[in-house]
């Protein structure tokens, strides 16, 4: 039985098949494709699996196949969203991303590489007023947010908002540092805007826990020798990759960047990147998913907002239980930008009120999350 067009079969995330070797897998085990999701797998080399195989209400999303295979499954009952030629990105892709990804060709400088490829694309489409450029944006982001669902599954997340200005080589970036580092160890996932400034240096940290504490101390001082992604994107992440280079297999957190601010990079720390075209989206996933807390260091516009943008859900409770917020530098957030008064009569005889902190000293940031999360 056929399910009707008001209500639609709806596939479950054990249907989706996002690798070669999870097709091969479904097919030994079940002998069939029908409603499966195959999402972003070159299946030119199985032609022949295609035309013998039930195909019925499956979905085959930007997967290279024969002309041969695709009339089939289509005549079989399945839906086939070709591969978009031309493009910079693959708006189906199953998996975030990863830096060596973005940063493919970064040897012929910057410009040679993915990420800038699709911010170049970005910049051409975004104003065009085409509707098939913003479905492409539009269906990339809910592939990657997809993704970053399923890799983050089960995972305490604690989200570390900074700006992008913060530099290496100082003691505030080094102070950003340690936090990854103390989270990670913690057993929590660092979860970052996957930039540069205080964002790299927390996925910095996170890529260092495993290693011994002079390993940082090391890298801080090779990093310090370009401080700054300007004048030069490609210096600034060619000598973060000479530090993964010299120290491989770091700890894994995640960053999750947007090519709506062009002019900022991924950095190369977070192994795990969710890249958007709509910084929205980005915004509001990040602090989602920061299910455990959130730290957030000395920031401008950018930051404050996301401090609000993650109290209105504590506020309202509308994810549940409030979760921790830490912000550090009491200085920047009671007289330069004094968001926390506000935060605090936000707070009063309300669940999240036992859940806000301020902090003068960044190493005192990892204690709040523990102990606001207990």
């Amino acid at each position: 039985m056929h399910p009707t067009p008001a209500q639609p079969h709806r596939a479950a995330p054990d249907r989706e098949i996002e690798s070669l070797a999870e097709f091969d897998e479904v097919v030994a085990a079940h002998g069939s494709l029908a409603r499966f999701r195959i999402q972003a797998v070159d299946l030119t080399a199985r032609t022949a699996d295609l035309l013998r195989l039930d195909t019925d209400g499956a979905v085959f999303l930007g997967c290279p196949m024969s002309p041969e295979a695709a009339a089939r499954v289509r005549s079989s009952g399945a839906l086939v969203f070709p591969p978009v030629p031309g493009l910079p990105f693959d708006p189906y892709r199953g998996f975030v991303y990863s830096p060596d990804e973005l940063f493919e060709s970064l040897a012929e400088g910057y410009e040679a590489t993915p990420d800038a490829r699709a911010y170049a694309w970005f910049q051409r489409t975004k104003a065009d007023g085409d509707v098939f450029s913003s479905m492409l944006r539009a269906v990339h982001d809910d592939a990657v947010s997809d993704a970053l669902d399923e890799l983050l599954a089960g995972a305490r997340v604690v989200g570390v908002m900074g700006g992008h200005a913060m530099e290496r080589g100082t003691a505030a970036y080094a102070g950003a540092a340690r936090l990854g580092r103390e989270l990670t160890r913690a057993g929590y996932t660092v979860a970052t805007g996957g930039g540069p400034g205080a964002m790299e240096a927390a996925n910095l940290g996170a890529y260092a826990a495993p290693f011994a504490d002079r390993m940082l101390d090391e890298a801080l001082r090779l990093l310090a020798k370009a401080p700054s992604f300007r004048p030069s994107v490609t210096d600034w992440a060619r000598s973060a990759f000479e530090v993964r280079e010299r120290w491989p297999g770091g700890g894994e957190s995640v960053g999750i960047p947007t090519w709506f601010y062009g002019h900022e990079p991924p950095n190369a720390f977070a192994s795990h990147l969710a890249k958007y075209f709509a910084n929205a989206t980005r915004e509001d996933g990040l602090l989602a998913r920061s299910n455990a807390g959130v730290v957030f260091l000395p920031g401008a516009a950018g930051t404050v907002q996301e401090i609000f943008d993650n109290a209105t859900p504590n506020y309202y409770e509308s994810r549940g239980e409030p979760t921790p917020m830490v912000l550090v530098d009491e200085a920047h957030w009671t007289t330069e930008l004094p968001a926390w008064g506000l935060l605090q009569s936000l707070a009063r005889g309300r669940s999240m009120e036992s859940r806000i902190a301020l902090v003068d000293r960044i190493e005192h940031a990892a204690d709040a999350v523990k102990r606001l999360g207990s």
